[in-house]
């Protein structure tokens, strides 16, 4: 589907995953194209890609460059094959790169780190191991590939009459890019804004800092940009993008209210904080939640906490190796 003159929207599909399809995009240049995330290394998704590519007589070695907006699966992971194919350069912002060897392979050093992180945050024991290694069989969607080229945020990519600005966005992924187009007013969101589901935003080994923090600075940045019509990696194109950024600022504003009352007068893990708020509408109770979803939710506890620990609203203690989130003294 063309979703702008010169720029086209393949969905490919994600197998097993609730997302469905992820929105690639293939932008029209005078000597071949751009394409923006491939989707997962899977039978049905490279097959859906060539399907959509022949509709459009175009064929994969006239793809020139592959830009990942980030190096999860759906967005990377058939990035590899196509290079391997086409000859196509890849380009990802420098701070994915680091992260490609750990996740993708050396990950079992990667799985240890995970484990002894959920073990300060008050995971039980008996449930570290498990739960570390819960999505590895996304392993399998990925075909393994180093970047040509990499970005810090501020080039300019030029391709047909388009000249993208790449704007570094971290929070989703410590390395995550938009790429935005001023003359025509486009802006292709990746999974930092979409348009009904809240991109999740996790502290861990591979986005650390304050990811929550960086993610509503680099949120509030994109809402101030001359945009008629967003292009995001998941869901449907939309256009009103201030509306969309304070929507989701207010979605984690709420989050943090309802850690806040799970916290109450006593200081508790982010463990404990994860397994007492609502998660998702169908599950009520935390032991319904997959192991994959109880890892994410955990991070995404720590994520919120360590914000709020930020803005003096909690405070982080350590006792016996363990962390705990209490009251701040300023509240008592």
């Amino acid at each position: 589907m063309e979703v702008i003159p010169g720029i086209h929207q393949l969905r490919l599909p994600i197998p097993g995953s609730s997302l469905g399809v992820i929105n690639a995009y293939l932008v029209r240049g005078e000597d071949g194209y751009l394409l923006v995330d491939t989707g997962w290394d899977a039978k049905d998704s490279f097959a859906s890609l060539q399907q959509q590519l022949a509709e459009l007589g175009v064929q994969l070695t006239d793809i020139k460059t592959i830009l990942v907006t980030h190096i999860h699966p759906d967005h990377y992971g058939l990035a590899g094959r196509i290079k391997r194919l086409s000859g196509a350069e890849i380009v990802i912002h420098q701070m994915e790169t680091s992260f490609i060897e750990s996740r993708y392979h050396n990950w079992e050093g990667l799985i240890a780190q995970v484990a002894a992180w959920l073990r300060i945050n008050g995971m039980p024991e008996q449930d570290l191991d498990r739960i570390a290694r819960a999505s590895l069989n996304l392993l399998d969607y990925v075909h393994l590939v180093y970047p040509d080229r990499t970005l810090s945020g501020g080039e300019i990519i030029e391709v047909g009459g388009f000249r993208f600005e790449v704007i570094w966005t971290p929070g989703h992924a410590s390395g995550h890019i938009c790429l935005y187009e001023p003359h025509k007013r486009v802006l292709l969101s990746g999974d930092h804004v979409l348009p009904g589901i809240t991109p999740i935003v996790t502290l861990h080994l591979q986005n650390i800092g304050n990811p929550l923090a960086d993610y509503v600075t680099a949120l509030k940045a994109v809402s101030r940009l001359d945009v008629d019509i967003v292009l995001p990696a998941h869901e449907q194109i939309f256009y009103d993008l201030p509306k969309r950024v304070d929507e989701i600022l207010c979605h984690h504003d709420v989050r943090m209210e309802h850690m806040l009352q799970a916290i109450g007068d006593t200081p508790r893990t982010a463990y404990e904080i994860a397994r007492s708020i609502p998660w998702r509408a169908a599950v009520h109770d935390w032991n319904d939640l997959l192991d994959w979803e109880k890892k994410a939710t955990i991070f995404e506890t720590l994520a919120h906490l360590e914000l709020m620990n930020g803005m003096k609203r909690i405070e982080k203690i350590c006792r016996r190796g363990v962390v705990y989130y209490g009251p701040s003294s300023r509240s008592l």
